[in-house]
């Protein structure tokens, strides 16, 4: 589930949360998994990996992860991003382009507090990315974090990144292949709206 706070009232961020709707009430599974695209300016490539999209914040899509992890080198060395969601219920591509940035160190501790304890366990033990031995070691590592942290405070290391999109392609599926593809770019405060062909 994603929790909607204060959503600005611009066409594109209210088309989203209708869509979202609609394939919620389609029983959409994993309705939060977002494919977030990254370039990597040191290793001159480009990253995709899933993460869960957890609030819309007027205008800022917010995800967490950990801060040491290659996609926060990512994000810290080149800010532009790619977000695409694919809702299969309603046949519904999003794709928003973004900038993006870390969350206040206020707001990661608040969430991090209302989570559970084995996902804050996790987010302690795990130096996310980094090579182990064997799948023992990850098990091993979460079990001693679950007896001996504090699992209610936050680390500096794991945190929330935000970001705010200035453009949003909204692309919906159809059989015969004439699938529309609504797109919003923002010019200076103004979203232009234009149509794309299949």
């Amino acid at each position: 589930m994603i929790k909607f706070n204060n959503l600005s009232q611009e066409h594109p961020y209210l088309l989203f949360k209708r869509i979202y709707i609609e394939s919620l009430k389609a029983k959409q599974q994993n309705i939060e998994a977002i494919c977030i695209s990254s370039y990597s300016l040191k290793n001159k490539d480009v990253n995709a990996r899933f993460v869960n999209l957890k609030f819309v914040n007027e205008k800022e899509f917010i995800f967490f992860s950990n801060y040491n992890s290659p996609k926060s080198e990512d994000f810290e060395l080149h800010d532009q991003i790619t977000g695409l969601l694919y809702w299969n219920s309603t046949n519904t591509q999003i794709r928003m382009k973004a900038r993006i940035k870390k969350t206040s160190l206020d707001f990661n501790q608040e969430y991090f507090a209302k989570r559970s304890k084995k996902k804050n366990a996790l987010a302690i033990s795990s130096s996310q990315s980094n090579i182990v031995s064997s799948y023992d070691v990850v098990k091993e590592n979460y079990e001693k974090s679950i007896e001996e942290d504090d699992l209610t405070k936050c680390p500096d290391y794991w945190g929330g990144f935000s970001f705010t999109p200035y453009y949003f392609e909204f692309w919906k599926g159809h059989d015969t292949r004439l699938n529309r593809r609504e797109v919003y770019s923002l010019n200076n405060t103004e979203w232009v709206k234009s149509y794309l062909q299949p």
